[in-house]
């Protein structure tokens, strides 16, 4: 009996497809495809303790994203951006934008500044500058 995979084993997984969608995008290759749809296969068969095959979410994500990186079907952009939107990894979120040309303006994220304590040196004594 096969333990069950392990949350990082998901994650990894997930990100080896979405890589994969990546690859497809730049190279429209049929091999990069079948790839892609081999990790959603993968992916479909994580968890599933009996043989019911009716689950195909990954599978079909996968045929409904490829066919929209090559421009077919009437809502491909929308279908595109949501899934660039549900990619969590900034720099491979703006790779996949740039590589199926969705403009995307994601912010930068805010800068944190620190808060200056005025009283963090209260206490301590002065300095002494060297006289010369």
């Amino acid at each position: 009996m096969s333990s069950p995979p392990s949350a990082d084993g998901h994650h990894r997984l997930l990100c080896a497809w979405q890589l994969a969608l990546l690859r497809f995008a730049v190279t429209l290759d049929d091999c990069d495809r079948v790839n892609v749809v081999a990790l959603a296969g993968e992916l479909d068969r994580l968890d599933r303790r009996n043989a019911d095959d009716s689950l195909h979410f990954f599978r079909r994500s996968s045929s409904r994203l490829c066919a929209a990186i090559r421009g077919e079907g009437e809502n491909a952009t929308a279908v595109l951006d949501r899934f660039c939107g549900e990619i969590n990894e900034p720099r491979l979120r703006l790779a996949f934008a740039s590589a199926v040309g969705i403009l995307r303006s994601d912010p930068a994220p805010p800068e944190v500044r620190p808060k200056r304590n005025r009283d963090l040196f209260r206490g301590l004594p002065t300095r002494r500058t060297a006289s010369l």
